[in-house]
């Protein structure tokens, strides 16, 4: 009897650990904006692992989400609300170096943002203002000289070259 127990409490225990609420990103589908396990019709809640890690509400990103290539090096981080970036973003590039950072509201650019090259170099810098470049901005060759300055309205920018 008591063998029985052990037995049935163990088989217990390992049936109900392996299920958890963590999937990995190839585990799930996007359908109208919105992402699934597969093979189900309920938008997923729950953490995410692997490549892609964060967490997902009624099918939408939320909360910090971490992403990295395939060699094991960081991609980008930030922060999703109802599925749309928000708040600090940074982004690198496969050699670990960072590419770019600024901030997001409401999935778009907004404010200062900085963008470098791959040897981690200054390429741009300057603001937005929902999604668009707003104001002074200037660009960079590789070798650190002075290649443009702009000076945006909406998006629609004036500039001049070095």
């Amino acid at each position: 009897m008591n063998k029985t127990l052990i037995t049935f409490f163990t088989l217990l225990f390992c049936l109900t650990s392996s299920v958890g609420w963590s999937e990995t990103w190839d585990d799930l589908v996007k359908r109208g904006g919105l992402y699934y396990k597969k093979f189900t019709e309920v938008p997923f809640s729950g953490k995410v692992d692997g490549k892609k890690q964060g967490s997902l509400k009624n099918g939408k990103k939320e909360g910090s989400w971490v992403e990295y290539f395939d060699n094991g090096q960081l991609v980008s981080k930030g922060e999703y609300k109802n599925g749309k970036e928000e708040g600090s973003w940074v982004e690198y590039s496969d050699n670990g170096k960072l590419a770019s950072k600024g901030e997001l509201k409401n999935g778009k650019e907004e404010g200062s943002w900085v963008y470098y090259y791959e040897n981690g170099k200054l390429f741009s810098k300057g603001e937005y203002k929902n999604g668009k470049e707003e104001g002074s901005w200037v660009e960079y060759h590789e070798n650190g000289k002075l290649s443009s300055k702009c000076e945006y309205k909406n998006g629609m920018g004036d500039c001049f070259y070095y």
